[in-house]
């Protein structure tokens, strides 16, 4: 089996693909939520944040010093394009793999359960319009 158009393999570690995953949800996002969020020490997102911002898959603002600095991080149109390419192509792979792909008629983008990168996006829409509320 080929690897299907789009598939990036940056992106595709879990924690990476969840980060990317949270931030294809927002605008901008504060580290302590994504940090949060993603249950991650502050070592380990960095770590992962850094990577992508080295790919030109994120931006990542810092705002004032010392105590009170805040960081705050989006993804670059680069970054969502990777993203959508990626979950396209997760999603290539699961269809392919389906008992429909071998017996059945095409499955049809409604047949296909949510990617896990999806579910966790959309999770964590819902936590983010619950604790605006």
């Amino acid at each position: 089996m080929s690897t299907p158009t789009g598939f990036d393999e940056l992106i595709h570690p879990a924690t990476r693909l969840s980060v990317v995953a949270l931030l294809a949800t927002t605008e901008w996002a504060d580290f302590a939520f994504i940090r949060d969020s993603l249950s991650l020490s502050d070592s380990a997102l960095s770590k992962q944040l850094h990577t992508l911002e080295e790919a030109g898959y994120l931006e990542i603002h810092k705002e004032g010093g010392g105590r009170k600095r805040r960081t705050k991080v989006r993804l670059t149109d680069r970054g969502r394009t990777a993203f959508e390419g990626h979950v396209a192509a997760l999603r290539a792979i699961v269809e392919g793999a389906g008992p429909t792909a071998a017996t059945g008629p095409a499955a049809t983008a409604d047949d296909v359960p949510a990617t896990a990168a999806t579910g966790a996006a959309q999770r964590q829409q819902q936590r983010h319009a619950e604790a605006g509320r």
